[in-house]
């Protein structure tokens, strides 16, 4: 039976019934990923000896008895910011690119507990800095939909693994929409779970304040059993939160009754794509015709998301890259006429290590850092943080969702934007209001343009309110019926 592109949960309960080995699940992805993969380039590193290794292990445990993890024998694709022991995790740059983990993330742990076959390390926006994944050092993604256009970023490998059916499901992380925006982009599920939901411990750090690590599934229920297993408390993440962790895939299949669901209406202006506000509309409606209430609610803060985030989210990687040196970590420089002074090595190191997007980050960060610049840049975008998530407060009073579109565009070709950053920063619009606001939010597929590109709705839930989300996500993914749309996609990939 071919099992390429199939859902989570129906591998993991054919795993269960001894309908598939994890041996053979694992060969025929990784049969696939060596057919297609060139096409897509969403991995850095396939483990397929690995992978083969670890899906033996499965079998044999499974053979004996031993009572196994809910993913035991499920391929999954990790981004190459998450440490996994013994491996490279380069965050795409040229900087970490021999920097090989001598320890595994938290979530790397969970997921072997789980039994997680992994199968190799996904390309990204360096240091997670991108909306495209055209800012990898090694090479540009492509969209399994379209190879003429990305898949999104930062956690564009992740997402497009995913939708070209490398493994059912891929880890990503999301500082201000890494995990949403390529989700959308590529047609699948992308979930960031509350601020300290899931530990960071092992993630790479772009900006640790915003930072949340969270899965990107062929459906809501592939998302709800991998945050099953990563989810929880960690001693080793000082953020790490201590709240119970129910079971988010149990109940998933309840309806949820007396829904109330909140639509900004700030966010159709000019700069949304026709077709996704249609797409949107039409997922309004949906949840009207599912019973739920549609209410009007207001973020009068929600326009000023952008610029606090470009002087946060800097600032904090401006601090977390200056370990970067040549010294302390990563690539360094070769002298090339006589021995280097401390400072030209310093300088070379990082300028020949960081690609263009790390360096205009870094710059600008350090600029609202500065001495005589902090309080009217820095300070004062942590005040209008705050003002945000007040915003967000209080708007949960009268509604239990707030649904928006994940990107004002469908996916657009590969250097179209390029050279135009701001026009980049604007396709986190939508997504990074949670960030700011330490809320967990998902986008789930809504429909398609009339060239047949992927259009993605997000939903965006209380703090730690993940299981309602993924159980009004459900109730919206079983109504609009997007089931056949994926296999679509990986076929229309393997045929090319």
């Amino acid at each position: 039976m071919d099992w390429i592109g199939r859902s989570v949960s129906e591998m993991a309960s054919a795993l269960q019934q001894g309908e598939v080995t994890a041996q053979a699940l694992a060969e025929e992805h990784l049969s696939h990923i060596e057919a297609c993969e060139p096409k897509v380039r969403s991995f850095l590193e396939v483990f397929r000896e690995q992978a083969l290794t670890a899906a033996e292990a499965v079998d044999r445990k499974r053979a004996a008895g031993e009572k196994l993890g809910p993913l035991a024998g499920v391929p999954v694709a990790i981004k190459d910011n998450i440490c996994v022991k013994g491996e490279i995790a380069s965050c795409s740059s040229k900087m970490l690119e021999n920097f090989r983990s001598p320890y595994n993330s938290h979530v790397t742990e969970r997921l072997l507990d789980a039994g997680a076959v992994l199968v190799g390390r996904t390309n990204m926006d360096e240091f997670a800095m991108g909306s495209s994944c055209e800012s990898s050092a090694f090479f540009p993604t492509s969209n399994p939909w379209d190879l003429d256009r990305t898949p999104g970023g930062s956690s564009g490998g992740s997402a497009a693994a995913v939708a070209a059916g490398f493994a059912p499901i891929a880890i990503g992380s999301d500082t201000g929409g890494s995990i949403r925006q390529p989700a959308s982009f590529c047609g699948v599920v992308g979930l960031k779970p509350t601020y300290g939901r899931v530990s960071r411990f092992g993630l790479i750090a772009f900006a640790s304040s915003l930072d949340q690590i969270g899965p990107i599934a062929t459906d809501v229920c592939g998302a709800a059993l991998t945050l099953d297993a990563i989810a929880g408390h960690d001693g080793r993440d000082s953020t790490s939160a201590k709240e119970p962790v129910p079971s988010f895939s149990d109940a998933l299949d309840q309806p949820l009754a007396g829904l109330r669901v909140g639509v900004v209406a700030e966010h159709d202006n000019d700069g949304l794509d026709d077709e996704v506000r249609q797409a949107v509309a039409k997922s309004v409606d949906a949840y009207r015709k599912l019973g739920a209430e549609i209410v009007n609610i207001d973020l009068p803060n929600a326009q000023y998301g952008v610029a606090v985030y470009y002087v946060l989210a800097p600032s904090e990687a401006s601090s977390n890259l200056a370990r970067y040196d040549g010294v302390h970590y990563g690539y360094r420089a070769e002298a090339e006429n006589g021995p280097h002074s401390m400072i030209e090595m310093y300088e070379h190191s990082r300028g020949q290590g960081f690609g263009d997007e790390v360096k205009r980050r870094i710059m600008l960060g350090t600029y609202a850092l500065s001495s005589g610049v902090y309080a009217a840049y820095y300070k004062k975008a942590l005040e209008v943080r705050r003002l945000i998530r007040d915003d967000f407060t209080k708007a949960f009073e009268s509604v239990d969702f707030v649904l928006s579109p994940t990107s004002p565009t469908p996916p657009f070709k590969i250097g179209e934007m390029i050279d135009n950053p701001l026009a980049l920063y604007l396709n986190d619009l939508f997504t990074i209001g949670a960030n700011l606001a330490g809320l967990p939010a998902i986008s789930l597929p809504c429909g398609k343009t009339s060239s047949g590109l992927p259009i993605g709705v997000q939903l965006i839930a209380p703090a730690f309110e993940e299981a309602r989300l993924l159980r009004a996500s459900r109730m919206l993914e079983q109504e609009i019926g997007w089931d056949g749309e994926l296999a679509g996609c990986v076929s229309q990939l393997a045929g090319d």
